[in-house]
């Protein structure tokens, strides 16, 4: 079955809520919470998708758990003053 652009976003909708998964919207007004996934995606195909050629899902899955654990630990963050996440962590235990 074939659904146009039209009506992939229904179908999505319900697929999550089959999953009881959270669709979770930007708020109206609030046009900056998307500069935040946008900067991410970004960063994601620059540093991570671009490369590497992947041979299986599962080497798909490795790198990307390799790459995620670094950027959530080892990548200094401009927003927080330039320091990793968990050094953040640290100042403020």
């Amino acid at each position: 079955m074939y659904y146009g652009p039209e009506y992939l976003s229904e179908v999505l909708v319900s697929w999550a809520r089959d999953k009881n998964i959270l669709i979770q919207y930007i708020q109206p007004g609030k046009p900056q919470q998307n500069a935040y996934i946008e900067r991410y995606n970004r960063t994601v195909r620059h540093e991570w998708l671009d490369q590497h050629l992947f041979e299986s899902i599962d080497h798909a899955r490795e790198t990307a758990t390799e790459w995620l654990w670094r950027y959530n630990n080892e990548r200094p963050n401009m927003g927080n003053g330039g320091f990793t996440p968990i050094q953040k962590l640290e100042q403020a235990a």
